[in-house]
């Protein structure tokens, strides 16, 4: 659709994740990005934050009460799923021109609806271990890992496993506390003794009392740095 009513476009990326967003606005400095608000391992809203000021956003997504009122009262553009090609036409038209916004506030705001209308905190894991069942407090937990068809819960002192997905644990967990590091690892901030360099080349982050080290995307190193 943007190929054929812009024709004069050039994209530069097409990415299927927020870490790989981050890392091409970073790369490419593009003059605009549309960003879906919920993305794997970063959201949009962190990826245009990222951007203030030198890249124009348009926020593709599902949620019309949030896009009518964050995204009109910042005087930033949206598209609506599924984007009708009318629609586009009037977003191109609009942004071709204009030079990048400082949406800080924007971004603030639909931060604020977003949380609103987030699911209560999880205060407790139901998980096997062995041949038991063990109610886990969140406040245990050091990093949750996924493996297989399986999750890994992973304590100070040992680990269950349950059969929840991390894309359904996060939006449950304060985003404070607990980050997504990795597609396949969600950590507890206060467990991480130490982020480095693998052989690789990669980065990777070993939790305070544990042996093993838990893969960290590029697109998430920059949380770490000043810590």
């Amino acid at each position: 659709m943007l190929t054929q009513l812009w024709p004069d476009l050039k994209i530069v990326a097409q990415c299927e994740s927020g870490a790989d967003a981050l890392d091409a606005m970073r790369r490419l400095a593009p003059n605009v990005a549309f960003l879906d608000i919920q993305m794997p391992e970063i959201s949009g809203i962190d990826v245009a934050r990222a951007a203030v000021g030198r890249t124009n956003i348009v926020f593709v997504t599902a949620f019309d009460e949030f896009a009518v009122q964050a995204f009109e009262d910042g005087a930033i553009d949206y598209l609506l799923k599924p984007v009708k090609q009318d629609r586009l036409r009037k977003t191109i038209e609009r942004i071709r021109l204009q030079p990048p916004k400082d949406i800080s506030a924007v971004l603030y705001a639909l931060e604020q609806r977003l949380a609103e209308a987030r699911p209560p905190r999880l205060r407790w894991i139901t998980a096997g271990m062995g041949g038991a069942v063990r109610l886990v407090p969140i406040e245990e937990v050091v990093f949750f890992q996924a493996q297989d068809k399986y999750t890994r819960v992973v304590t100070s002192k040992d680990e269950a496993h349950i059969r929840r997905s991390l894309k359904e644990i996060l939006p449950e967990l304060d985003p404070d506390i607990f980050w997504q590091i990795h597609r396949s690892v969600i950590i507890r901030v206060t467990a991480v003794s130490q982020v480095r360099r693998n052989e690789d080349g990669g980065h990777v982050v070993c939790i305070a009392g544990k042996t093993e080290t838990l893969p960290m995307a590029s697109g998430y190193v920059h949380k770490f740095r000043g810590m």
